[in-house]
C-alpha cells in the first residue's frame, strides 16, 4: 500500500495470500474534503466515572418534612432541609437512657466513602458532654434511607438481602424469615391506668398485657439494634383517606423489603404533604431480625411485638414477618377512631356505578380481597376501612391478597396487580424463568402479594364512599352451622358482628382439626359503636367453604345483592 501524488492511498496488484484478490479503494474526494468524520457530540462534562454516574440521576422534589413554612414550598436550602429531616429520625432513635439520639446522615453508606458533609449532629439541639458511658454507636453515623422509591428499596433489597429476587412479572420476591405468618400469641399491650379500663382484659380476651418497664426494656433493645447498623429505613405514611381523621405513621425498619410493604401498604404522601410531615402520630421500630431477652419479664419465646398506645409506639423483635406491622397499626385504629366516634372495620368494601356501598366482613381466608375486587364495581378497599358520620373509607393505601392458587381465570385484576412495585413473599419461583408457581406450598401455604391499590384499574382514588348499602358478613363455616345465605334484622348483626363466628382452621387454612372460634371484638362495649345509620342497611350473611376464593361457593346465591 502506498500514497500516491493526491495523498490518497491504494493497493498494489496482485493476489493476497491464499488467492484472493487485493482490495482497492475507489476514487477518494478532494484533498479538502478527505478527513473522517462522526456523528458524536461533545464529551460529557465528567472528569471521573463518578460524575458521569452523578449526572445520570436528576434530583427530585423536595421532601423534607418542615414545621411553620409558607406557601408549597419554604426557600430553605436543601441542607437546612436535610437537616431538619434528620433532626426528627434522630429523636425518634433517640434512646430514653441517653441525653441524645444517634448522629444520623441522609444516603447510602455503601456510595458515602467519606464523612458526609452535613448530618444530624446531637450538639445541634441538645447539650451534651461525652461521658465514660458513650456506647461506639454514638461515635459512628446511622445512614438513613428515607422514603425510597419503589426502585431503590428493589436494588437494596437485590445486593443486600439474601433471598429477594425480581420475579417474571415484575414483582419483588423475598422471604420474611422464620416466621410466614403472625405471632398473635407474641403480641402484647401495655396496661397502664388509662388502657386498664379501655381496653378488654382477662379470661377470653385477646389482649395480652405487659407493664410499661417491660416495654422500655425491649423499645431499648430495639433502638440499640437499629443504631448499631450502618443503615435503616424510614418511612413517614398516612392512614385513613379521610383528611379529617388522617394519623401520621413512621415505620423504622432494617430490611428494604419491609419498607417497600409498608410504602405499600400505607397511604403514600405527596411531596407537598410530606413537606408539612412535622412529628408522627405512632411509630414502629421494627427490629424483626433481632431476638428478645427470653428473661425478661413476660416473654415467652425470642419474639414479641409490643403495643404502647399511651406513648404512640409499636416495638418488634423476633420476626420478619411483615404483616405485623399491618396489623399492629390497625390495632391502632381500632383504639383511636372510636374514640371520635367513627367504627374501624375488619372489612373489604366496594362501590356500584350508582354509589351503592357494600361492606364485606370477615376473618382472613374468607374472601374479602376476593369479592370485593370486581371488575365490574369499584374498589374503595379490600380489609380496612372506617365507618363515620360522613360515610367510609379506607384505612389503607394498598391491598394484600393471599397469592395460594392464584390464577389469572379466577382472579385477574389480582394477577394483573402483581408487578413492578408489588412484593411477594415466600411464594416459590422457577429459578431460571423466575415464574411463580402459586400452587407450591414449600415455604408456607400463607403466600401473600402486597400492591399499591392503583394497581387495579378500577380503584376508587381517593377511596371514600358515602354510607354502605349492604353489609355482608362472610364466615368459614366449616361445620355446616349456617345456611348459604341469611338476611339478618338490626339485633341480629349486632350480635354476629361482634362474636365474629367462623371456624378456626389448623395449619394455615387446611381443612383439618377444625374447631369453632369467634373472634371478639377489641373494645369491650363495641355495641355502643353501632351508628344509628346502620339501622336503614339491607343486612344480609353469608359463608364460604372454599377460602381463596369465596366467589366460586356464592355465585348465583349473592346475585341481586347489591
Amino acid at each position: 500500500m502506498a500514497a500516491n501524488g493526491n495523498g490518497e492511498f491504494s493497493f498494489g496488484k496482485g493476489t493476497a495470500r491464499k488467492g484472493l484478490a487485493k482490495i482497492q479503494t475507489a476514487a477518494s474526494q478532494k484533498k479538502q474534503s478527505a478527513i473522517c468524520h462522526d456523528d458524536s457530540t461533545p464529551p460529557v462534562k465528567a472528569q471521573t466515572i463518578d460524575e458521569l454516574h452523578s449526572l445520570q440521576k436528576k434530583r427530585s422534589a423536595p421532601n423534607t418534612p418542615i414545621k411553620g413554612t409558607q406557601g408549597s414550598f419554604s426557600p430553605l436550602s436543601d441542607e437546612a432541609r436535610q437537616k431538619q429531616q434528620l433532626q426528627s429520625i434522630s429523636a425518634s432513635l433517640a434512646s430514653l437512657t441517653r441525653e441524645t439520639g444517634p448522629k444520623v446522615v441522609r444516603g447510602d453508606p455503601a456510595r458515602k466513602a467519606e464523612t458526609p458533609k452535613f448530618a444530624a449532629d446531637p450538639g445541634d439541639h441538645f447539650s451534651f458532654t461525652p461521658t465514660i458511658s458513650v456506647s461506639d454507636s454514638s461515635l459512628k453515623f446511622t445512614h438513613v434511607l428515607y422514603n425510597l422509591s419503589p426502585a431503590e428499596l428493589y436494588e437494596q433489597a437485590i445486593k443486600y438481602e439474601k433471598g429477594s429476587f425480581i420475579a417474571s412479572s415484575g414483582a419483588l420476591a423475598t422471604l420474611s424469615g422464620a416466621k410466614t405468618g403472625r405471632s398473635p400469641r407474641d403480641k402484647r399491650v401495655v396496661k397502664d391506668e388509662t388502657t386498664e379500663h379501655e381496653l378488654w382484659w382477662g379470661k377470653g380476651s385477646p389482649n395480652i398485657e405487659m407493664d410499661e418497664h417491660t416495654f422500655l426494656v425491649n423499645r431499648e433493645r430495639a433502638v440499640d439494634y437499629l443504631n448499631s447498623l450502618d443503615k435503616v429505613f424510614v418511612n413517614d405514611q398516612f392512614l385513613n383517606w379521610d383528611p379529617q381523621n388522617r394519623v401520621k405513621v413512621r415505620i423504622v425498619s432494617a430490611r428494604a423489603y419491609h419498607s417497600l410493604f409498608m410504602h405499600n401498604m400505607c397511604i403514600r404522601p405527596t411531596p407537598e404533604e410530606l413537606e408539612n410531615f412535622g412529628t408522627p402520630d405512632f411509630t414502629i421500630y421494627n427490629a424483626g431480625q433481632f431476638p428478645c431477652n427470653r428473661y425478661t419479664h413476660y416473654m415467652t419465646s425470642s419474639t414479641s411485638i409490643d403495643l404502647n398506645l399511651a406513648r404512640r409506639e409499636m416495638v418488634i423483635l423476633g420476626t420478619q414477618y411483615a404483616g405485623e406491622m399491618k396489623k399492629g397499626l390497625f390495632s391502632v385504629m381500632h383504639y383511636l377512631m372510636p374514640k371520635r366516634q367513627i367504627l374501624s372495620l375488619h372489612s373489604g368494601c366496594n362501590m356500584g356505578k350508582d354509589g351503592d356501598v357494600a361492606l364485606f366482613f370477615g376473618l382472613s381466608g374468607t374472601g374479602k380481597t376476593t369479592l370485593s375486587t370486581d371488575h365490574n364495581r369499584y374498589l374503595i378497599g379490600d380489609d380496612e376501612h372506617c365507618w363515620g358520620d360522613n360515610g367510609v373509607s379506607n384505612i389503607e393505601g394498598g391491598c394484600y391478597a393471599k397469592c395460594i392458587d392464584l390464577s389469572r381465570e379466577k382472579e385477574p385484576d389480582i394477577w394483573n396487580a402483581i408487578k413492578f412495585g408489588a412484593v411477594l413473599e415466600n411464594v416459590v419461583f422457577d429459578e431460571h424463568t423466575r415464574e411463580v408457581d402459586y400452587s407450591d406450598k414449600s415455604v408456607t401455604e400463607n403466600t401473600r402479594a402486597a400492591y399499591p391499590i392503583e394497581y387495579i384499574p378500577n380503584a376508587k382514588i381517593p377511596c371514600v364512599g358515602p354510607h354502605p348499602k349492604n353489609v355482608i358478613l362472610l364466615a368459614c363455616d366449616a361445620f355446616g352451622v349456617l345456611p348459604p345465605v341469611s338476611k339478618l334484622n338490626l339485633a341480629q348483626t349486632m350480635y354476629h358482628f361482634i362474636s365474629g363466628y367462623t371456624a378456626l382452621l389448623e395449619q394455615r387454612m387446611v381443612l383439618r382439626s377444625q374447631r369453632q372460634h369467634f373472634q371478639l371484638a377489641l373494645v369491650q362495649h363495641l355495641s355502643c359503636c353501632i351508628l344509628p345509620s346502620m339501622q336503614q342497611c339491607w343486612l344480609r350473611r353469608c359463608r364460604s367453604m372454599v377460602l381463596q376464593d369465596g366467589s366460586s361457593t356464592l355465585d348465583g346465591q349473592v346475585e341481586g345483592v347489591y
